[in-house]
């Protein structure tokens, strides 16, 4: 008789907030007061969403390490969670449960401001078992101190560790070295790897063994193993932005944690994001991996789309799934 083995799980140690939302004809520019709708009051933070876009359309168990305060607020989050399937180790904090203030234009664009609260509680002696994790997630909505030290202990123990390098900070050199993936959009790469050089130049530059740029609507560039990966956007009608990348970051790891090719979870993190901006809010946004293979099956590669993507990051020869892996050229 044989025992089936369990399924590969996620652990996401990072944020947790409640999302304030007001919607608006357009950003406020400073000093300016713009009427909107009514306020709505969701869970969030990019720990937290990464977590249930994990859970809901990763295809695999997912836990998250997270603090929260004791305050009418953390319910609302852990319910949130557990809903989606995530299995909670809550650290309980004298400080209030974390809060986000967005602001949503009538263009899907955001504003957003953060009040850390219990968040920055999280201390490195928080994460005390690693068994059974395929893969550590983490975010910078929590100290560095403790995102440097969960990397180093996840490495020490052979487990991978997914960063997603947002709100964008410097690297530490310890915690580059504890990284296997690095997840970052156009205004952290900048952060990361400054402003000179193409897309794939400053991926490269970023010395991890792999480092993926999310792009928004023309798609994300990833550079693996000396080759670089285009996935062009899928396109759609964006309704909000809010959580579209804690979504591709969320199905990415539960992706390449149950074992699929680094193309076939970037395009599965790709139409996961797409279908997060065709809804309201960050975790109510995430799609279930059903939407996911709905919206990807029989789906074709844009032509245009693709060369559009890597004339934008600087690359001339790439892999994209379902194609031949090609040789990785110098783009400059």
């Amino acid at each position: 008789m044989t025992t089936a083995k369990p399924p590969p799980s996620v652990l996401v140690a990072g944020s947790a907030n409640v999302d304030f939302i007001v919607r608006t004809p357009h950003i406020p520019a400073p000093g300016e007061t713009v009427l909107g709708g009514d306020l709505t009051v969701t869970p969030g933070g990019k720990g937290a969403n990464q977590a249930v876009a994990c859970a809901r359309g990763g295809g695999v168990a997912t836990a998250m390490l997270l603090a929260l305060g004791d305050d009418p607020f953390a319910p609302l989050i852990e319910a949130s969670l557990r809903d989606a399937g995530v299995d909670l180790r809550v650290v309980r904090s004298t400080r209030p449960t974390g809060a986000a203030l967005i602001c949503v234009s009538d263009e899907a664009e955001n504003a957003i401001a953060v009040a850390p609260g219990a968040n920055a509680t999280l201390a490195p002696a928080d994460l005390t078992d690693l068994a059974g994790v395929a893969g550590l997630v983490l975010q910078f909505e929590t100290p560095m101190a403790t995102v440097t030290a969960f990397a180093k202990k996840a490495r020490a123990q052979g487990v991978p560790v997914i960063l997603n390098a947002a709100p964008a900070a410097a690297l530490p050199a310890e915690l580059r070295a504890a990284i296997d993936v690095l997840v970052a959009n156009e205004e952290e790469l900048v952060v990361l790897a400054g402003r000179d050089g193409t897309i794939a130049e400053r991926l490269r530059s970023l010395d991890v063994p792999c480092a993926v740029a999310t792009l928004g609507a023309r798609g994300c560039c990833a550079l693996a193993d000396g080759a670089y990966w285009l996935q062009p956007a899928f396109p759609v009608a964006p309704v909000d932005t809010t959580g579209a990348g804690d979504t591709f970051c969320g199905v990415l790891a539960g992706a390449l944690c149950s074992g699929a090719p680094l193309a076939d979870a970037l395009r599965r993190a790709s139409a996961a994001a797409a279908l997060a901006t065709t809804r309201l809010g960050a975790q109510a946004s995430a799609p279930t991996a059903a939407e996911i293979e709905a919206l990807l099956h029989g789906r074709q590669p844009d032509e245009s789309a693709l060369a559009g993507l890597a004339a934008y990051c600087g690359v001339t020869e790439y892999n994209l799934a379902g194609r031949p892996a090609g040789q990785l050229s110098d783009p400059a």
